[in-house]
């Protein structure tokens, strides 16, 4: 059977990267909208922190698990009804976390609303793969990139407003509504972008599909270099708030200003870009994006061995670094769709798994050791972007 398509739909590009955009915030909103709420949760289900921070675990491997599967499933069903059926899951599931009576159930309903969260995230990506190419692409995809680079610093601001009016039960029916609002927004916007003749012949084919795309050296390499750096980033994410709060005495309001700060640094690079990459070839600006993050920690770290810490560097540093991601996550992630073109759900999906796996290795890093501190994050940090570099280098030149 055909599937329906929406020609006079897909031509406003601008109403469907408006939905995609949404779609690649819910997945990042439903990781940290509720970390506010956590010790609520304690209380609520009289468990422990370590048992209602597994929820977070739980979600993080959903994305992934769902990224690495959803991806090569589009390219045989369509991108269109796996989105429709993606928005409605995620919905229901965030249902279920508000209605969880124990902790197990709600952990359980975490890592499911985490897999079909990642449905969003593969298959928008895909979908722009398959309306757009070269230049277009990029830039496209940038945009989606900076919204879910800034999604993650408002999510917890949203939570704990909401946490003022009601309780942590409540976070999870804003995102059921947000879900519904999704579905009805891809059902209105999202056109079938990928036609039957194009697609894989079968489930069959689906996942094989991933394993010719590891064949490819660069993309491989590539990979490694968008992995590792989100793997950067996730140890700046959670090792931020001791070094800012901790270290430099910041209250968690004035904490919440620097981190927003770097998430503005993070999306003006996207911006710039878009606006670059149809002038600069793209691995220039990958290594152009790289060199800056890692010149910025090295930095630090020089700075921190001669005894010099202070906030304004620090932060310096780190919006150097945020600002160097806000280009090679872009530029890594056209890189790979564009190598991985004959099938932009498998690539999507080894990106997207490629992203959370190595991200949620990174996080506890840190402060793994011992407490986390400024030159436990830096040295973490920079050790991820030395990977990438290697990556790069070894692997990742076409």
């Amino acid at each position: 059977m055909s599937v329906r398509t929406r020609p006079a739909v897909a031509e406003k590009a601008g109403p469907l990267l408006v939905v995609l955009g949404g779609l690649s915030a819910v997945s990042p909103f439903a990781t940290d909208m509720y970390a506010p709420g956590l010790p609520q949760i304690v209380a609520s289900f009289g468990t422990t922190p370590a048992a209602v921070q597994l929820s977070l675990t739980a979600c993080l491997v959903g994305t992934a698990v769902g990224q690495v599967v959803l991806g090569p499933v589009s390219d045989t069903l369509g991108r269109r009804r796996l989105l429709l059926a993606g928005t409605t899951l995620f919905s229901l599931l965030s249902l279920a976390c508000v209605l969880a009576p124990t902790i197990e159930a709600f952990d359980l309903a975490r890592l499911l609303q985490g897999m079909a969260g990642g449905a969003g995230l593969v298959i928008g990506r895909a979908v722009i793969t398959d309306r757009a190419t070269g230049v277009s692409a990029a830039r496209q995809l940038s945009t989606l990139g900076a919204i879910a680079m800034t999604a993650p610093v408002i999510a917890p601001v949203a939570g704990g407003l909401i946490l003022g009016v009601g309780s942590w039960r409540m976070v999870f029916a804003v995102l059921a509504a947000a879900g519904m609002a999704l579905m009805a927004a891809v059902y209105t916007h999202v056109p079938e972008t990928l036609p039957v003749q194009r697609r894989s012949r079968g489930l069959r084919t689906a996942f094989p599909a991933m394993g010719r795309l590891l064949r490819r050296r660069e993309l491989v390499g590539c990979l490694l270099v968008m992995g590792c750096a989100l793997a950067g980033l996730f140890a700046y994410i959670t090792g931020s708030p001791f070094v800012f709060q901790q270290a430099y005495g910041l209250s968690p309001t004035s904490y919440g200003f620097v981190f927003a700060v770097n998430a503005v640094g993070t999306v003006v690079a996207s911006i710039v870009f878009g606006r670059l990459a149809g002038r600069v070839r793209l691995p220039v600006l990958l290594t152009a994006g790289l060199a800056v993050a890692l010149v910025s920690m090295l930095t630090l770290v020089v700075l921190l061995v001669a005894g010099i810490s202070t906030l304004v560097t620090t932060w310096l540093c780190f919006f150097g670094l945020t600002s160097g991601f806000g280009v090679v996550l872009p530029a890594s992630t056209t890189i790979i769709l564009a190598i991985g073109k004959e099938s932009p759900g498998a690539a999507s999906g080894l990106l997207g798994g490629a992203q959370f796996v190595l991200g949620a290795v990174a996080a506890p890093l840190p402060g793994a050791f011992g407490d986390t501190t400024p030159m436990s994050t830096a040295a973490v940090v920079v050790a991820f972007l030395l990977l990438c570099v290697v990556a790069l280098v070894a692997m990742g030149r076409p």
